[in-house]
């Protein structure tokens, strides 16, 4: 790990949760932060109540030579396109960039896990903290479920877990030999994020570059069915363990008619019937397996794994249950941020379906997700930048009786309007939030509040 220089500032990219977050850390060991900004509108005030000080220099609108000269390297908060002028000029200079969980682990203690993948993430990053904290109590997950590592990783200990939830765009600059983690869990590869990355190929192998220094003693854990993990064997020194839902493995985790099996060291164990696990469909029981065999990598008891899984809960805002008005179910999947989680949705939802759906253009392919509503799906509803590009899918595909809107609250409406007893309301998105909201969270509370009005 290089050592960093105290007497040269450490730019800070992004005045968000991640970017403010860094800038206490920077501040809380020792060393010298400026924050940059490219909105000059910004509120400073608000700025400085998050960092929880204003003795640090501001830098708002353009980027200045003085500055870029000044700095040792810049933490590139996630939402930031690489290709921005800003972020150019600083390349040219030679300024390394960091991610804010590069940041952190710098200052990091104990063992850490990072999970990354296209789908189930979230999920799986909270069951592996459900598990390891029956075992070790000093566990924290962190990072892209919503609590920065930065803001944690102070309080960890020789004795404590992390297990970081890593999207692609903050492994994007982390240098992978700076950040070496003792378990590693890529869930799956979707089409997702091309708007940014660009090519499914340049997507996965960001989603797979942390493998490349990991040691024998340490863990990957993949979905052995994914062809685009194919490959990862031959990337790592690490043991790979392997999970699958469609076939029974020599090592590793999968199922067997309607039962998870773990089968590890030349041991067989069976946990439990997926009708005894508290979260619906296919996707999720490969969820349950992913976590099972990171747990295991992690050194936790099977007896503790099998207690843990049977009382994992769903997580929010995906897949989540609102309530029933007038014989109508309404459910929350705001976190379906692309189509192949509509997909996965589907397999689980109960028809008839009246689907909200539509939001950030991320140049995604909608046929497959389309072809997913059949005998399911029996209206539609659209809002956001994609409105037209699904509809015109849906008219391609599978017609379907279809609204466009604008706001969500005219979507809840009109999708009350249009059900009848014993339908289905779904949230699913199928797209990024950020065309109207500033994360998928805040879309999916707005839905449960407008859901639950009468």
């Amino acid at each position: 790990m290089k050592e960093w220089s105290k007497e040269r500032p450490i730019l800070v990219a992004g005045a968000g949760i991640s970017g403010t977050n860094a800038v206490r850390l920077i501040f809380e060991t020792g060393y010298t932060p400026i924050l940059y900004d490219g909105n000059v509108k910004l509120d400073q005030e608000k700025v400085f109540s998050k960092v929880g000080r204003r003795d640090f220099e501001l830098v708002l609108g353009e980027l200045t030579e003085d500055v870029i000269r000044r700095v040792q390297f810049c933490v590139m908060s996630p939402g930031i396109p690489l290709t921005r002028p800003f972020v150019l000029q600083l390349q040219e200079a030679g300024v390394l960039l960091m991610s804010e969980i590069a940041l952190a682990y710098h200052f990091s203690k104990g063992r850490v896990g990072v999970v990354t993948g296209t789908n189930g993430k979230t999920t799986t990053t909270t069951l592996i903290g459900h598990i390891m904290k029956a075992v070790v109590p000093e566990t924290y997950t962190v990072g892209n479920i919503g609590t920065p590592y930065s803001d944690t990783v102070l309080q960890t200990t020789d004795n404590s877990l992390t297990v970081i939830e890593a999207s692609s765009f903050q492994l994007e600059t982390i240098d992978e030999k700076e950040l070496v983690p003792d378990l590693l869990v890529l869930t799956n590869i979707r089409e997702d994020h091309l708007d940014r990355h660009g090519s499914l190929k340049n997507y996965s192998d960001i989603k797979k570059k942390l493998c490349t220094y990991m040691r024998p003693d340490q863990t990957v854990v993949i979905n052995g069915e994914d062809e685009w993990l194919a490959d990862l064997p031959d990337r790592t020194r690490a043991r790979v363990l392997r999970f699958s839902s469609k076939n029974e493995l020599e090592e590793g985790c999968f199922l067997r008619e309607g039962e998870i099996i773990l089968r590890m060291d030349k041991e067989e164990w069976d946990l439990c019937p997926t009708s005894k696990i508290q979260l619906l469909g296919m996707h999720n029981y490969e969820n349950i397996m992913t976590g099972v065999l990171a747990a295991y990598a992690l050194g936790a008891p099977v007896d503790v794994i099998r207690e843990q899984i049977l009382s994992f809960t769903a997580v929010a805002h995906r897949m989540e249950y609102v309530c029933t008005k007038n014989g109508v179910l309404f459910y929350n999947d705001s976190k379906a941020t692309n189509p192949d989680s509509v997909v996965k949705a589907m397999e689980v939802v109960t028809p008839p379906v009246v689907l909200i759906a539509g939001g950030f253009d991320r140049h995604a392919d909608y046929r497959e997700m389309v072809e997913s509503f059949r005998g399911k799906v029996r209206y539609i509803i659209l809002l956001g930048t994609t409105a037209r590009d699904i509809a015109d899918a849906v008219a391609k595909y599978y017609p379907l009786p279809t609204a466009l809107v604008s706001t969500m609250a005219e979507a809840v409406k009109e999708a009350k309007k249009a059900a009848v007893p014993g339908d289905t309301v779904l949230l699913s998105p199928a797209c990024a939030s950020w065309d109207m909201y500033p994360n998928f969270e805040i879309r999916g509370e707005e839905f449960k509040k407008l859901a639950r009005e009468d």
